[in-house]
């Protein structure tokens, strides 16, 4: 599946759970899906857990 139609289809999500939902539903759909992509990364090997939490040593910075 492409990147265009992942996009086409979490924005009539969003979309749905805003009309239907209110604000609320729209900013918990829109956080789950977030949650979601972040656990998918891990899962596909596409990002380690030290990246997310690994802080950045000066030297780095300057490279």
């Amino acid at each position: 599946m492409s990147m265009a139609v992942v996009g086409l289809l979490a924005g009539m999500a969003l979309g749905f759970a805003g009309y239907f939902g209110g604000f609320g539903a729209f900013v918990l759909v829109a956080a789950l899906g977030v949650v979601g992509f972040v656990v998918g990364r891990f899962v596909d090997g596409d990002l380690e857990p030290g990246d997310l939490f690994r802080t950045r040593d000066r030297d780095d910075r300057r490279r």
